[in-house]
């Protein structure tokens, strides 16, 4: 289950569902390529952000359907080089993205846009190509299977906006996840496509594909951690070859932890080394509700974690240092003072999108790694019981064949009523929001980490509105806009990257900051 029971972006948007029996359930990534993977994992992450080798940290200790027809509103291979393992640095990627502005339709396709979540999207994409403090225009479409669908997503966000002529200013390109010659043209007429059709293990590789091969960029709002790290392994030197970008996880799952950790980091006087995060998720009158497609993409997910092992066991890996005493977890159910309530682990893609995004910043940039662990607030002991039934029930049938498919047909019954096939109401959207709360440890300025205790305490928090379907998409909204503007604040060339390693030297803090994603400091104190 994701944050409070949502998982955000993994609905089947658009797409056929996989039928809920035994012989659909995700196949395993094969060996051979794990074993090709092996080789490139040790340079996949090490680029340079601007020419600099990976160094050590100073007192650091190492711890263990045809072709695609559009409708629009009126209107390059280096060959890899090793230095130390590192892959040479490719200066002209950077232009790439304001060339292909330049030369295609559309800066933004939503695709998935008739999906559950993506018709959220489709809202928010409108609200920005208005934007009183835009300078210039937003060409932008919609993609999908059906014609239909995609003009009645556009008439009801016109509806909604009060924007009549809303569907006469946005391109509609009917394409199939099914037909890859139809995902190469919707490619090839976008800067950033924004790709909202999940499960993603299911149906988020051809995308990725087809954007590296016609040299888009493409935002997702994946929250599978096994999906995320083969898609890295995968194709992050032949994103960069192509001087793309591909960022996943760019919804509320998890720019707010993974850039929550940079923030906090940025506003530490000294040097941050371990987080814990607390979700709490706020609802009104009439509770919670998530849509089911959610509810899949877990039990796809935790019934192939043994994969996800494997997965991590090819990639070989060095741990990164370990600064400053260990991070100790917490028991399973712990009780946290500070916000005088229990907790339990978060089990959702936070902590592995941190710990990636942290090494990479390591490896090119040599910032000090943090060590960060995610969890989740339920309140008191009744909630507590109530999700320890909930989370047994799950991790029993999640286990067997006929256990996924009475969990696919029932969500209802066995989520506890918090997931369903509608999905929340607007009233229910309405009412929600989130506060997410960081507690980190760290030094002050001249400080050794080596054999003295951390003296510096910092509290920081991100708020912001519902997560699933408010936060979500401005989130994946103002990530592609930082994508088109802030370029030169990106890595230097393209790859497969988290949202903190892609976006942590840009505006994209303020950008949320403006749209209702607040981050800011509640205390910071030297111990």
């Amino acid at each position: 289950m994701g944050r409070g029971g949502r998982l955000p972006g993994l609905e089947a948007d658009s797409q056929p569902e996989p039928p809920p029996k035994e012989a659909s359930r995700p196949k395993p990534p094969e060996q051979a390529a794990a074993l090709r993977l092996r080789r490139q994992t040790a340079w996949a992450w090490a680029r340079p952000w601007r020419g600099g080798g990976a160094r050590g940290v100073k007192g650091a200790r190492h711890a263990g359907c045809g072709d695609a027809a559009v409708a629009a509103p009126g209107t390059g291979s280096r060959r890899r080089r090793r230095r130390r393992g590192l892959s040479a640095p490719r200066t002209w990627a950077r232009s790439g993205l304001v060339m292909a502005t330049e030369q295609r339709p559309f800066q933004l396709v939503v695709f998935g846009a008739s999906g559950f979540t993506g018709q959220f999207v489709t809202e928010e994409v409108a609200r920005e190509q208005v934007d009183p403090e835009r300078s210039s225009s937003l060409p932008w479409a919609v993609a999908g299977r059906s014609r239909e669908k995609l003009q009645r997503v556009l008439e009801k966000a016109a509806l909604k906006l009060g924007r009549p002529t809303l569907s006469s200013e946005v391109g509609i390109i009917i394409c199939d996840i099914a037909n890859p010659a139809s995902l190469d043209e919707m490619a090839k007429q976008a800067t950033v496509v924004l790709n909202c059709v999940g499960p993603y293990r299911f149906y988020g590789e051809p995308v990725i594909k087809a954007c590296i091969e016609n040299g888009a960029s493409c935002i997702d709002i994946s929250g599978e951690p096994q999906f995320l790290e083969l898609m890295q392994l995968k194709y992050h030197e032949k994103a960069a070859d192509k001087g793309v970008y591909i960022i996943g996880s760019s919804g509320f799952d998890s720019i707010p932890a993974d850039l929550g950790v940079i923030y906090t980091r940025n506003k530490m006087n000294g040097t941050l080394t371990a987080v814990e995060s607390f979700l709490t998720i706020h609802s009104g009158p009439e509770g919670l509700s998530i849509h089911d497609g959610t509810w899949k993409s877990a039990i796809y997910g935790f019934g192939d974690q043994s994969n996800l092992r494997k997965l991590r066991n090819a990639s070989n890996l060095k741990p990164v240092p370990l600064i400053g005493p260990k991070l100790k977890r917490r028991w399973l159910v712990s009780y946290c003072r500070e916000l005088k309530g229990y907790s339990i682990p978060f089990m959702g893609s936070d902590v592995s999108v941190v710990k990636r995004t942290q090494r990479y910043l390591y490896e090119n940039l040599e910032e000090s790694p943090v060590q960060y662990a995610a969890y989740v607030t339920v309140g008191g002991i009744t909630s507590v019981i109530k999700l320890m039934f909930a989370g047994l029930f799950f991790l029993f049938f999640v286990r067997f064949g006929i256990g996924r498919q009475l969990l696919i047909k029932f969500p209802w019954f066995f989520s506890f009523g918090y997931f369903s096939k509608q999905g929340p109401t607007q009233k229910q959207i309405g009412a929600a929001s989130f506060t997410l709360t960081f507690f980190g440890q760290g030094y002050s300025q001249g400080i050794g980490t080596d054999k003295n205790k951390p003296n510096i305490k910092i509290c920081t928090q991100v708020k912001g509105p519902e997560a699933g379907y408010v936060a979500t998409p401005i989130a994946m909204v103002q990530a592609a806009m930082t994508l088109l503007n802030d370029a030169s604040d990106l890595p230097q060339a393209g790859g497969v990257f988290t949202p903190g390693a892609a976006f942590s030297k840009t505006k994209l803090i303020d950008r949320l900051n403006k749209h209702g994603i607040e981050f800011s400091v509640i205390s910071s104190s030297e111990v």
